[in-house]
Formats: structure tokens, sequence, C-alpha cells
């Protein structure tokens, strides 16, 4: 079997049948191509058990267990494909017991204060404007900072949002997550709902000519990297010195709304998680209503103490 030859026929698979995005076909491609060197190096051991016990190995020495976990997963699922057009006679992967011991690393959240600084600082840039470009990429910054904490959504998600994704007049945004599933998401906020509308109507030119919602200064659309500079940008307007990130926005509308007793599936449905599981992790970083369900619930409030 040419391996390289077969990995092209499944990534090509991959994206005219299963209809994977470029991000999610690339992520295989590395995979599956370090499963191949891997291969180059030890001919007598690919596709066998043997050969996939000592290419886990090799994975838990150089990576940590998720990313080792992922890499995996992209070789299992070429497997499997192989086996189904019986290019291989079974997926050796299964004779192989595999448990990768992950370390619970909780979503960093940002509390109320620091996300009001933030948002602050981005409408006092826009209120301050002066030129026609610096009130573009103002007025720009807030719709994409407002949108972020309004809505979850991953920042992938947001630079990916066309013109048709958008209605304006109901604040109904439709969202292609991950696994290319989509979802719909509501901005229940006037105040946003009015910034977006304001940034689609001053530069619908540049938006109509791109397709894309969110442009830069070149009409074309606003990359991840961009909102993550525009971030640190905002934050030393704000004079925050730690590092924020735009996940962390998704990660602190999943805790705040917790903590305002929303229903955690209602949550999961609006990130776009497949399982409830995922979801769950929010529940442990909920600390305030933690404070509050102890304060208000726990047993001890009932026994008094006599001096």
């Amino acid at each position: 079997m040419n391996a390289r030859l077969e990995i092209k026929k499944y990534l090509d698979h991959c994206t005219n049948q299963k209809k994977l995005s470029q991000k999610s076909t690339k992520a295989y491609s590395i995979d599956l191509e370090q499963f191949v060197s891997f291969f180059d190096k030890n001919q007598d051991k690919i596709i066998s058990k043997a050969g996939i016990c000592a290419y886990i190995s090799e994975l838990h020495n150089i990576y940590a267990p998720k990313t080792a976990k992922r890499k995996l997963a992209s070789l299992r699922t070429f497997l499997n494909h192989l086996e189904f057009e019986e290019i291989i006679d079974a997926n050796p992967l299964r004779k192989v017991k595999t448990k990768f011991q992950e370390p619970k690393i909780l979503p960093k959240v940002m509390p109320m204060n620091l996300i009001e600084m933030l948002l602050t600082a981005a409408h006092k840039q826009s209120s301050q404007a002066n030129t026609e470009h610096e009130k573009f990429v103002a007025l720009r910054d807030v719709a994409v900072i407002e949108l972020l904490f309004a809505t979850g959504m991953r920042v992938s998600e947001l630079c990916c949002l066309k013109v048709e994704d958008i209605d304006l007049k109901s604040g109904c945004i439709c969202i292609m997550g991950k696994g290319s599933k989509q979802r719909n998401v509501q901005i229940g906020n006037a105040e946003v709902l009015s910034i977006m509308q304001k940034y689609h109507e001053e530069n619908l030119t540049r938006i109509n000519k791109c397709g894309f919602f969110f442009v830069n200064r070149l009409s074309s659309r606003l990359s991840e990297q961009s909102v993550r500079f525009m971030i640190q940008n905002l934050c030393n307007k704000a004079n925050i010195h730690i590092k924020i990130t735009p996940h962390m926005f998704r990660h602190s509308f999943a805790t705040l709304l917790l903590e305002e007793d929303v229903d955690i599936r209602y949550i999961q449905q609006m990130l776009g998680h497949s399982s409830i599981q995922t979801t769950q992790i929010y529940t442990q970083v909920s600390t305030e209503k933690q404070r509050q369900i102890l304060t208000a619930k726990h047993p001890r409030n009932k026994i008094f103490i006599e001096n």
C-alpha cells in the first residue's frame, strides 16, 4: 500500500464527501503525515498491532495527553476509512487498548468588572475616533467585542460570519460551528444589536465587496489573529495586565449565564456543544453560584450554638 497516496485520497474524501472544513482537513493532513514519517523509520511495523503500540508510545513521549489523543483519533478515522474501502482487512487499532489520562484544566473566566473595563475601553475608543479610518476600526472593534460576549461564539466562527448569516432586524445569527453544525443564537441586548446595525450601515460597501460581515481595512475577511491583537490593544488602553484571549469571552458567557440560573442544556445549545459533558465543565468554575448555594443552603445554617 502506498500510504501517502491513500492519505491524499482520504483527504480528498474529507473535503468533497464529508465536507469537512479546511482547518479540520489540514489537521488530519499534519497528523497522518506524522504517522507516515513514523512508518518511514519503522517499515516493519506499519499498520499492525505492534506498529500502532510503538506509535502510541512515541506520541506519549512527545506530546501532552490531549494532543496525543487527537492525533490517535485522526489515525483511527483514517484506518476505519481504509477498512471500509477494503484496502486493509481490519483496523488494527481495535486490538489496542488506549487510555489517555488528561489533566482537567478549568477554563479561564473573566469577572464582570474586567469585561466592563474592556467594553468601556472599546466604546471610549469609538467615541474619540477622529479620522475615517479610526472611526471604521473603532466601530468594528466595538461590534466584535460586544458580539463575542453577547453570543459566546468562537473567534473562528465570528470571523467566518457571512452577511446572510445575520438578520439585523430580528437579531438572529446563524453560526457554522465545528463539524459543519449550524446553530442559531439570538442577540438579546438592544444596545449590542444597535451597534451591529450601525457597523453594517456605515461599512456596507466594504462588507458587500468582501462577503464576510467583519472586514479589515483592505475589505478582506477579518482574521482571528487581528481579533487577538485588537483585544490586547484594548487591554493596554484599559490598563489590564493579564492576557485576555477571545475564547475567554466564550468561557465567561457560559459561566455567567450559569450563575444567573440558566439551564445548562440551553447553554449547551448556544455554545454548540455536541455533548452535555463538555458544557458541564463550567459548573466547576461557577464560584459565585457555589458561594450563593453554600451561603443559603448549607445545613450548618440550621445549627445554633449557645454561648
